[in-house]
């Protein structure tokens, strides 16, 4: 077992003259499963390919794309992990100052656009070799899309990148039939007709049952008609249901999207999650200090894919889609094993999860046959009546995992669906997620308190998370425990105004709670909640959507989040006075914060009003109001820190 050849030596030695495919990624090569690259590169060489991986080339110059050569099928090329832009930026547009997917967390290693920009360089040395993207950036950006970054909207990357082909969602299937096709000797261009690809084509007189979407045109002069699109494409993406999609480009082109793949069995989950991998980064990084990355994920446990929670905010529903997918007990405790066998593992399984750690099975027994509902999510706004909430299997898994010799914990790090819990009749795994595998605190996401922006997110009402907190707190007191909740919050989403962000800062005050960490809304390709921050549209319904875009504005929603915090004090100021609640300032205990001195009244507090320092009245007497408060004021910044570490106990004591 060994590493894929990341130079012409390791290819040499592997005894590979040319390689069937050369894989181009804009991270670091790591071979552990977390890593897209890596699946589908141990999937082909599983199938008799072999696969040379050229990670972060110079992009500047086109020399670095040949190190290989031309390979015998195609070039395929993935951005990264991570959506190339989102690696790069924070929301506000500042630059990331590191990379986790670099060696030694460096930036500047791959460009902005990395799909675009790598298959432009290929296709600058090559001219006639297939050239096949994929990923999650190809994956969600392979219809026409708003485009945050730039505030533009923008083609399909099929056609910015100058591929042939575009695998999107998870691709171990499509990638298998794409390189039997060329191994067979059918032109790329001719590839039309395996589910989860995307083609471009003047000739659509062989799409069957297809349905025609907007224009790209019509879309860009008519944002709204993109929401329209938008739907359309939402409402396909389950390969039961899904129809083909066709979308006009200008000159008599086509962008053609297949449906999805169908899911994976539980065998063909074991059998890629078995594939021989070196569950760690390529040794040359070793002197730059490695890849961050793996630090998170490499006593980690993937058991399950697809999410039906159907948060809009979230890409999933386009990428790996609503039906969940798991690995068999067996295929876990086996990769277990093989942790236990490391030297640097100390006794903790970091986290047993996916896109959601507590889904384990289909959200109801018709998705394995019939698909998933068009106009029927299983948890929003309410649990539909035919889900099937049920957490057997998955604590029957946790406790094989807690019995292996050497384990000396289990924890659940990736999203527990708090509704979904409630949703359960039996309590059975509360208790023990309670009681086995919650690290001190358990993060959860009700993103918001308000019912009009929870209803905009596509999450539970508010009465569903305290009423989570509630048995929360309850049981951790049964249990003699003292753990605490850490929830993620998102300022300006659409359909937040400033009273609803006011709203959610006074709903912290009386919680007594301020969050270390707030994200602000960060428009994505292939989300509803970017579709509503483009076209001011819900594309569920058509109703206008109030929407921040005023970076203003939005620094004043972050800030009410975090009030607390005296560098944020003029936003939270301000914020209260443009939204009406001057009531807020004050000293009663239901305010904010306090009104502002000016620096007459602070220099004559300091003084007494004659220049000299006021320990005592002139006349004897006690220093006044003013006077205490401004003694106590040092105090009060000291105390500050201390007041919000001991958050989580008072919320417990409550």
């Amino acid at each position: 077992m060994s590493f894929l050849p990341i130079s012409k030596q390791e290819m040499e030695q592997q005894g590979i003259s040319q390689p069937d495919f050369v894989y181009v990624i804009g991270d670091a090569y790591v071979d552990h499963p977390s890593f897209g690259h890596a699946i589908i590169s141990r999937v082909l060489q599983a199938h008799g390919y072999s696969v040379c991986i050229i990670s972060q080339p110079d992009w500047k110059n086109e020399d670095s794309i040949a190190l290989f050569g031309r390979p015998r099928l195609a070039f395929l090329v993935s951005g990264g992990n991570m959506d190339s832009m989102v690696n790069h930026y924070f929301v506000s547009g500042k630059r990331r100052p590191t990379d986790a997917y670099t060696p030694g967390g460096l930036t500047g290693k791959r460009p902005d656009g990395a799909t675009v920009v790598y298959g432009n360089l290929i296709r600058r040395r090559y001219k006639d070799v297939p050239v096949i993207i994929g990923g999650i950036e190809a994956s969600l950006r392979r219809m026409a899309h708003y485009d945050y970054w730039t505030d533009s909207f923008k083609r399909s990357v099929l056609l910015d990148s100058q591929a042939d082909l575009l695998s999107y969602g998870m691709g171990e299937k499509s990638i298998v039939e794409i390189a039997e096709a060329l191994d067979n000797g059918i032109a790329v261009r001719d590839i039309t007709f395996i589910p989860g690809t995307v083609y471009r084509t003047k000739d659509i007189s062989g799409v069957f049952d297809g349905v025609m979407l907007p224009s790209y045109e019509e879309m860009k002069s008519q944002p709204k008609r993109y929401a329209d699109s938008f739907w359309t494409q939402y409402q396909n993406t389950d390969p039961f249901t899904g129809k083909t999609l066709v979308e006009p480009y200008p000159n008599g082109l086509y962008v053609v999207q297949n449906p999805p793949q169908p899911p994976l069995s539980m065998q063909e989950m074991d059998d890629i999650y078995d594939l021989p991998y070196m569950r760690t980064y390529h040794p040359s990084y070793e002197a730059a200090g490695g890849v961050p990355a793996i630090s998170e994920i490499r006593f980690s446990l993937v058991s399950n894919r697809g999410c039906f929670g159907g948060c809009n905010f979230c890409a999933l529903t386009f990428h790996q889609g609503r039906i969940v997918q798991v690995r068999s007990h067996e295929s876990l405790v086996r990769e277990a094993e093989e942790m236990l066998k490391e030297p640097d593992f100390k006794g903790y399984i970091h986290d047993v999860g996916g896109p959601t750690a507590n889904f384990r099975h289909p959200s109801c027994e018709k998705q394995l046959c019939q698909g998933v509902c068009k106009n029927r999510q299983c948890l929003f706004p309410s649990p539909c009546p035919n889900l099937k909430a049920d957490h057997s299997d998955y604590l029957t898994l946790l406790r094989k995992l807690r019995a292996l010799p050497g384990v000396k914990k289990v924890f659940i790090r990736s999203g527990i669906r708090f509704d979904y819990l409630l949703a359960d009749p039996d309590d059975t795994f509360f208790r023990e997620l309670v009681e086995h595998h919650v690290s001190g605190q358990l993060k959860v996401a009700p993103e918001h308190i308000s019912d009009a922006v929870l209803n905009k997110l596509g999450k539970p009402k508010k009465e569903v998370y305290e009423r989570f907190v509630r048995k929360y707190y309850k049981i951790n007191e049964q249990l003699e425990k003292k753990q605490f909740l850490v929830p993620y919050l998102m300022s300006s989403h659409p359909g937040s105004t400033l009273k609803e962000a006011i709203a959610l800062a006074e709903y912290l005050r009386d919680l007594g709670y301020m969050p270390e960490q707030v994200q602000d809304f960060y428009p994505t390709p292939s989300t509803v909640s970017t579709v509503m921050y483009y076209t001011g549209t819900d594309p569920r319904n058509g109703k206008e959507v109030y929407v921040c875009r005023n970076p203003h504005e939005k620094a004043m929603q972050r800030a009410l989040i975090q009030y607390r915090n005296p560098n944020n004090y003029d936003l939270v100021r301000e914020a209260l006075l443009k939204g009406g609640r001057e009531d807020l300032i004050g000293f009663d205990k239901k305010c904010l914060i306090k009104p502002r001195r000016t620096i007459g009244q602070t220099q004559k507090q300091r003084t007494g009003g004659a220049g000299t320092p006021q320990a005592k009245k002139t006349d004897g007497s006690k220093p006044g109001r003013q006077g205490k408060l401004q003694g106590k004021k040092s105090a009060d910044q000291k105390s500050r820190k201390k007041t919000i570490r001991n958050v989580h106990k008072k919320k417990s004591d409550k």
